[in-house]
């Protein structure tokens, strides 16, 4: 990379537990030529791991308490790999990352979700979850697939493929993925809009709703109005809370326990 391009930004979406870092280490040593210098930002909530010692460049970044993401860029990086807290609402942290993402010199690569597909399969609740994921994200990885029925496996790609998700879906094996490069590959297949350089405009009726005019009666004026198309994942009611809720992946993950002395 010289002196003029920015550094990319890769999100890795996913619950804690999922094998991220595995999946992470794997793309790093096979998707880079030696003129790179990928590092790894963890969240600071994170519990730390053997395979931390292997993975280049590891800083952490901080969850504030007003629930905005506090990140120092690392100098001289040319790919940055910013791992979400996988005990968290990765709406929440999404909502955070762009605000963060638009205030640093740096474009966004892709957003990655690695699937827990043991846990996916044992909860059912967690597909919304995982939805929402793959949302945001250009790829989903599908990981922990040892003891999982294939039906499973075939409905719940279903599920993404009947609604046109152009997400690409992938298989790991043994924390390995068959083509890194392609993985990292820019270009962006996520549904979300919210990283566009410019959002679109969309024509909506009185209620609220988007108009295609599909409805219109000839000879019926109908008022409508030009309105930019908000993230549906980002939009709160008038209680503040989001419309599109998600479960709390915590409640679905092993306790984390306390370290000794604490």
């Amino acid at each position: 990379m010289n002196s003029t391009e920015k550094p990319l930004v890769y999100v890795i979406l996913g619950a804690a537990g999922s094998g991220r870092r595995e999946v992470l280490l794997d793309l790093i040593a096979g998707g880079f030529g030696d003129d790179d210098r990928p590092v790894v930002l963890l969240a600071a909530e994170e519990p730390a791991a053997e395979i931390d010692a292997k993975l280049p460049g590891v800083a952490r970044w901080v969850w504030t308490q007003a629930g905005s993401i506090e990140a120092d860029l690392p100098e001289g990086a040319t790919h940055i790999f910013f791992v979400t807290d996988g005990r968290r609402s990765p709406v929440d942290q999404m909502e955070a990352f762009k605000a963060w993402v638009e205030m640093q010199p740096v474009e966004l690569g892709r957003v990655l979700t690695v699937i827990n597909c043991q846990l996916a399969a044992k909860h059912p609740p967690l597909r919304a979850w995982y939805e929402a994921c793959v949302h945001f994200s250009d790829v989903a990885l599908l990981n922990r697939r040892e003891g999982v029925e294939n039906k499973w496996l075939s409905d719940f790609r279903g599920f993404f493929d009947d609604q046109f998700v152009p997400c690409l879906f992938e298989f790991v094996k043994g924390g390995r993925v068959k083509n890194p490069a392609l993985i990292l590959d820019p270009q962006a297949r996520r549904m979300t809009h919210v990283f566009d350089d410019e959002l679109e405009w969309l024509v909506v009726d009185e209620e609220g709703s988007e108009d295609d005019g599909s409805d219109a009666e000839i000879g019926v004026d109908e008022e409508v109005q030009v309105a930019r198309e908000e993230e549906p994942y980002f939009v709160r009611d008038a209680a503040g809370r989001r419309a599109k809720r998600i479960v709390e992946i915590a409640e679905f993950l092993p306790k984390i326990e306390p370290a000794a002395g604490t």
